[in-house]
């Protein structure tokens, strides 16, 4: 090295010297920018390097920090999962426990409008077997429950007792091919045996080619059979076929058609009349003719108006007995008192027409004045 610097000593010290003067030159000039040059030369110099290390440390500070914050938002959404999951089944209890609630008011009231004695019972299981009709109830001959009992719900018929053991029955469904109850139509009165097939489907046995009977009538519990009071809803008929010798009739249980969860058990039954078939021709409601145009609504007969009119009408002059303005009374007033609503008048207009033109129709006009009594001699004067 020192050779070298020996060799080339002279154009060393020129490098030097001309580096050394460029040096002083750029410190001294400045651009058009009004910065010098030695700064614009720093700047370009050290610019990519700063650049690039700011990369390195970016990268590195952003994954470190994106590394945690991924790791708590995993740890955020585990116990969003687990709450999730408590709120669904804390959701689906309360389902259960407001539907459960719901079918026993239900059956309450059922119980209420129904002469019969009746225990209320769940279902808590099913028989075994793919096309089973046997179901089994938390009630038992404990609570008197007795074998050939039979058990409804508020839509229709489900089945009878055929075991009772001390806290659970045996319950066989009317689906069951050996179950059979007497039923009769709502409209025509036509009597028959109701039979399970096996299928959501029952059929209406022994029915004569004569009887008049239709799809869509009702059938009820006739009472022949000595299981089922009269008077309880059985189905609908689906449809009818002529047949040799009685009607092919298939029947759409009601009692099975929202599921079994809550059903009642006769203990003792007692017959019923089977509801009247609804009249084809009922009564229509006609609402009053609208006022002729121009007439005032205070000059409306008393009877005109809707219910709500007539309604406002009564709290308008219970209002005005009382010297009570609604909406408009200071703070502490005494308010109207709303229990001599009933004896309270409609309010009725200051002079009453002695009789109020049909709508459409012109007021007919006033009777003019009759002239007075001629004076004798049969001339007016």
């Amino acid at each position: 090295m020192e050779s070298f610097l020996n060799r080339y000593r002279n154009i060393t010290v020129l490098l030097l010297v001309i580096f050394a003067q460029l040096v002083l030159l750029a410190f001294q000039v400045k651009n058009d920018q009004d910065v010098r040059v030695i700064r614009v030369w720093a700047v370009t110099v050290v610019t990519p390097a700063a650049r690039l290390a700011e990369w390195f440390r970016g990268g590195s500070i952003g994954f470190i920090r994106n590394y945690i914050l991924i790791k708590d938002a995993n740890e955020e959404n585990r116990r969003l999962r687990e709450e999730v999951g408590r709120l669904r089944i804390e959701n689906n209890f309360l389902h259960n426990e407001l539907n459960t609630a719901e079918r026993a008011k239900a059956l309450e009231m059922f119980k209420e409008r129904r002469q019969s004695k009746m225990l209320a019972a769940n279902v808590i299981g099913a028989a075994g077997g793919m096309n089973t009709n046997v179901v089994y109830v938390n009630r038992g001959s404990a609570e008197g429950v007795m074998r050939g009992m039979a058990v409804v719900t508020p839509d229709g018929i489900v089945g009878k007792v055929v075991a009772a053991y001390p806290v659970a029955s045996q319950v066989l469904l009317i689906t069951d091919p050996d179950f059979a109850a007497g039923v009769v139509s709502q409209k025509t009165g036509v009597r028959g045996t109701l039979k399970g097939q096996g299928t959501p489907q029952c059929k209406m046995d022994y029915v004569p080619m004569e009887d008049k009977i239709e799809p869509g009538e009702m059938l009820y519990t006739s009472g022949d059979d000595r299981v089922f009071p009269r008077g309880f809803p059985v189905g609908v008929v689906k449809s009818v076929r002529d047949a040799q010798p009685f009607k092919e009739i298939l029947v759409e249980p009601s009692g099975l058609q929202r599921g079994l969860q809550d059903v009642l058990i006769l203990i003792e039954g007692v017959h019923e009349a089977i509801p009247e078939v609804v009249p084809a021709m009922q009564p229509m409601y006609l609402a009053p003719p609208p006022p002729a145009e121009g007439m005032p609504a205070d000059t409306q007969p008393t009877g005109a108006g809707t219910e709500a009119d007539r309604l406002r009408a009564q709290y308008k002059a219970l209002g005005e007995q009382q010297n009570h303005t609604y909406g408009a009374n200071p703070m502490g007033a005494r308010p109207p008192d709303f229990t001599k609503l009933g004896a309270a008048p409609p309010a009725a207009p200051a002079q009453t027409p002695a009789a109020a033109p049909a709508p459409g129709t012109a007021k007919p006009p006033a009777e003019p004045p009759k002239p007075a009594a001629a004076p004798p001699g049969g001339q007016n004067r």
